[in-house]
């Protein structure tokens, strides 16, 4: 196997010096995720010194560090392993000679990130790198470029922001090839003054993009036009998506599909598939116009990439199902517990109105960092619960009172509902009132801890399968 990096590559690329040859197969900077043949990055932060974690992370199989305090352990010294890092993801992206794909937006972009790694690796086996999990900061990208295989022929990565000016940072590291922004929502809105500024700072990723390279943006947004003017600035080529017939990519027919999920006929500029969309749910076919409209981009197997998203696994926290045995039969459990923003929740909520149930229980985590429009915005969840005629839901987090409120307020509402004040209440209250023939939406910021819930649900269900087998 081709190392990833060795010592001297890495001393040149950060400017460091080594102690000792050495070779690594990974990059790591969380101690706790160090295996057998990586490099440990070890950085000070507020909080803790990840020098501190030496010994721990050469105990678990690190070859090499990037350390800036010498150590008893093989190590490349910098001043600064914060900027070293970020210096051998550059070098990383200098000598990839594969076409770069970027990815941001309000709501959409992991989902988008991964089903465009999948799109393409079913063509290209072994030959598609991508970000994982959320790695999409100002840490997480270098990480994500750093460890991107020399010869690597894709290389698929997401970019986030929660204020203005740290897009134009990430993509002048990413150097996209071609850029995708998802969606535009009042995610984050606390740090800015209007939606259009958040379109404004998320279409920052186009200036990173190489000479000839692709701009991929959403015809359906309020703010279709604001991203076109920016991507003219920086793009040979501008691809829009959407459900609109006006759009360069865009939906001729969505209908349900057998088994769940939607059966799609996709137009493109110079052809037309028809394929199913495994995840259920109108943002997933508009993701999943996004991702044809970048394998198109950089020549991929369009036919491939339809296999792909027909076949793509639900994500946990951003919409894996679940059948949970419950006495008398099953409950569905959908996994939204990773984030929420006032689009996405209504997008699943909207979702959770076709489900065929007995009932629908949603339990909805407040929304983080919507500034002085959170009451507006949580209060504005009424209509999207009516409208998918949820029987029951469990409100969590002092986010939620607007809600709560508004419910208990409207006229003739026959929701029905709690608000509690955190994750493990809901669990308390959840497990109680769920019953057979349920389905049942967990939805909420990351900070509100419905991942717990859901892993609590998750873990009977888990221990009867072990019990069930020698």
């Amino acid at each position: 196997m081709t190392d990833l990096w060795t010592s001297a590559e890495i001393a040149q690329a950060t400017g460091g010096a080594a102690s000792a040859p050495f070779a690594v197969s990974g990059v790591a900077f969380d101690s706790r995720e160090v295996s057998t043949g990586d490099l440990f990055v070890a950085m000070k932060g507020d909080a803790t010194d990840g020098h501190k974690f030496i010994d721990t992370a050469f105990g678990q199989g690190a070859t090499g560090a990037i350390v800036s305090t010498p150590v008893d352990h093989p190590h490349i010294l910098v001043s600064d392993s914060a900027v070293a890092l970020e210096a051998l993801g550059q070098a990383a992206r200098a000598r990839m000679t594969g076409k770069v794909i970027g990815v941001t937006g309000s709501v959409g972009k992991t989902g988008t990130k991964e089903a465009l790694f999948h799109a393409l690796e079913r063509a290209h086996p072994d030959g598609v790198h991508r970000s994982v999990k959320s790695y999409n900061n100002h840490v997480g990208v270098p990480l994500s470029l750093s460890r991107m295989p020399r010869n690597a022929g894709f290389g698929v990565f997401e970019m986030g922001m929660n204020h203005a000016g740290e897009l134009a940072v990430l993509t002048r590291q990413v150097r996209p090839d071609v850029a995708i922004v998802t969606a535009i929502a009042p995610a984050h809105i606390e740090f800015f003054a209007t939606e259009a500024a958040i379109a404004e700072a998320k279409a920052e990723i186009f200036q990173g993009l190489e000479p000839g390279g692709t701009a991929i943006i959403p015809y359906d947004s309020p703010h279709v036009a604001l991203l076109y003017s920016r991507a003219e600035r920086y793009a040979a080529r501008i691809l829009t998506f959407g459900m609109s017939r006006e759009a360069d990519i865009h939906a001729r027919e969505a209908m349900p599909a057998l088994g769940g999920g939607t059966l799609v006929t996709a137009k493109l500029p110079n052809a037309e598939l028809c394929f199913t969309v495994a995840a259920p749910g109108d943002h997933w076919v508009s993701n999943a116009l996004a991702v044809l409209a970048a394998v198109d981009a950089v020549d991929g197997d369009l036919a491939a990439a339809g296999l792909a998203l027909a076949e793509m696994p639900g994500l946990p926290g951003r919409g894996e199902r679940r059948i949970l045995p419950v006495a008398g039969g099953q409950v569905l459990l959908i996994d939204e517990s990773y984030n929420a923003n006032p689009l996405s929740m209504a997008a699943t909520l909207t979702q959770l109105g076709r489900e065929s149930a007995d009932r629908r229980i949603a339990v909805l985590g407040g929304m983080r960092e919507l500034g002085s429009r959170s009451e507006e915005l949580h209060a504005g969840l009424t209509d999207p619960l009516v409208a998918a005629k949820v029987d029951y839901a469990i409100l969590v987090g002092a986010e939620m009172a607007p809600l709560a409120d508004a419910l208990a307020n409207r006229p003739g509402s026959v929701i029905g509902y709690d608000h509690v004040p955190d994750a493990a209440s809901a669990t308390s209250l959840l497990t109680t009132h769920m019953r057979a023939g349920d389905a049942v939406l967990v939805k909420g910021s990351n900070g509100i801890g419905l991942s717990r819930l859901v892993a609590a649900l998750v873990a009977p269900a888990i221990d009867g399968a072990s019990e069930g087998k020698s």
